[in-house]
């Protein structure tokens, strides 16, 4: 397949002659599913398909930021998650932690930006720490956005924004008049963020699993068949190809 190298910005593009550069989602959201079915299909530990899976976010982080994607959000742990075994939980708090120290260089090479949406103050201290520094090593990045969605959920992220804008409309004397859209959307955790233009689903598995419930309102949705680790470039590519041959229409009709 005929590839042409864009230099722009000091950035790398990769252009693909089957890839309209132009139609590529600006923010692509992903439920990396399938990490401990890839180890168990193996007869390994569950922790080793995570390991994998980490492998599978450099590659997809690479070539998001190659073809342009501004944002990249990867759903890393749910609220849900505490409840897996012990020891499961621990690897993977240590995960972000060994993943930055090897990866941190290269992505500020690449000159992407650290971001994190979710409940980070209940994350162990180490996890925080790596997390932190990554955050302030990347703060004047200008490129692709990587967003770590971490002991994040929808619904708690709903009920934490609704909690705040109770008390803000108390201390201001606001009534139920200046809710609107807009105004959720100023006080939920990816307030800084566009919402997804497609969401990507590994593992064959067709739920959204409590993740950006209320963003994804208009997302294209793809369920690929894939384990995450198993997901590849290529993969990524076929997704955004399968998203630029759908009509978004909001709710509207295409004058034909």
């Amino acid at each position: 397949m005929f590839k042409k190298l864009i230099n722009k910005k000091n950035n790398i593009k990769i252009q693909d002659d089957n890839l309209d550069l132009a139609n590529i989602p600006e923010h692509i959201a992903i439920i990396m599913d399938g990490n401990g079915r890839w180890a168990k299909n193996r007869k390994m530990p569950r922790i080793k398909g995570h390991y994998q899976g980490m492998q599978t976010v450099k590659k997809i982080t690479r070539k998001a930021s190659d073809i342009g994607v501004k944002y990249l959000t990867l759903y890393a742990f749910s609220t849900e998650n505490w409840s897996r075994p012990e020891n499961e939980v621990n690897y993977i708090m240590n995960l972000p932690v060994d993943f930055l120290k090897t990866f941190l260089p290269e992505l500020i090479e690449k000159n992407v930006k650290v971001e994190t949406i979710g409940f980070t103050d209940k994350l162990p201290k180490k996890t925080l720490e790596a997390i932190n520094n990554a955050q302030e090593k990347t703060a004047n990045n200008t490129g692709l956005k990587l967003i770590f969605a971490i002991n994040y959920g929808g619904r708690a992220e709903i009920v934490h924004s609704i909690k705040n804008m109770f008390e803000e409309m108390q201390q201001q004397g606001l009534n139920s008049d200046i809710i609107d859209e807009a105004y959720i959307n100023n006080h939920l955790m990816t307030k800084d963020y566009p919402d997804p233009e497609l969401l990507i689903r590994t593992s064959g598995e067709q739920r959204i699993s409590n993740f950006l419930i209320w963003q994804v309102s208009y997302s294209e949705f793809i369920f690929n068949q894939k384990l995450w680790p198993d997901f590849d470039e290529d993969e990524l590519v076929e997704c955004i190809k399968i998203y630029q041959s759908r009509q978004r229409r909001f709710g509207g009709l295409n004058e034909e």
